[in-house]
């Protein structure tokens, strides 16, 4: 009996099961995945709104925002822009994507109207270490970034930090580095392509 005859015999269960149920997992995505992506919305927005307080609205820009990932490819992302009661624009938002530690992090970054002030950042989905690369969910890193310039920032691992520095998560300075990352790469590319589009002024200085 050949090797691939006796394989198929003694394992032709397992490959039904096998393909039975990665066609009930591409049935079931496609059944919920206009409601996952609803949720991931609603998240997005309920995020945003924490980081934007003055915001009431929060409005998809029509014009298309291609920008370069942070693994060098040209992706498109949404730009949301954020709207007062009185609907004055108040600020923007996106998200961001990039490696961490164990997986890809991604955040909303969100930056005042002029896109000079990073308003704060939060996360939409990591699988970093527990107890560790997780507490870049914590407001004691977060508030870092709330108010601080949209300019390069650095990262420390010990003192004081100051003007554009971050300190890092203690035991976890790979996440916190990602994240600093991720934000000074898309703040930048964010701001170029908006600025292209003449949706914002070019100020040089920012």
């Amino acid at each position: 009996m050949s090797k691939i005859k006796y394989f198929v015999q003694q394992s032709w269960l397992l490959i039904v099961a096998s393909f039975c149920f990665g066609l009930l997992i591409a049935i079931a995505n496609a059944h919920w995945s206009d409601e996952i992506e609803q949720n991931k919305i609603d998240k997005l927005n309920h995020l945003t709104a924490a980081l934007l307080p003055k915001a009431r609205h929060f409005i998809e820009i029509d014009t298309e925002i291609e920008v370069e990932s942070a693994k060098g490819k040209k992706v498109k992302i949404k730009v949301y822009r954020a709207v007062s009661d009185a609907d004055e624009c108040v600020g923007w938002s996106f998200n961001a994507v990039g490696p961490g530690f164990a997986d890809k992090i991604e955040l909303v970054i969100a930056v005042d109207k002029d896109f000079k002030t990073i308003a704060g950042f939060d996360v939409l989905a990591s699988n970093e270490s527990p107890g560790t690369g997780d507490k870049i969910k914590e407001d004691k890193f977060r508030n870092q970034f709330k108010d601080i310039g949209a300019i390069k920032l650095e990262l420390i691992k010990s003192g004081k930090a100051k003007d554009n520095e971050i300190l890092a998560i203690s035991g976890a300075t790979i996440s916190s580095e990602a994240v600093v990352k991720i934000i000074n790469h898309y703040i930048k590319e964010v701001r170029e392509a908006m600025q292209s589009k003449g949706l914002l002024g070019n100020d040089k200085e920012q």
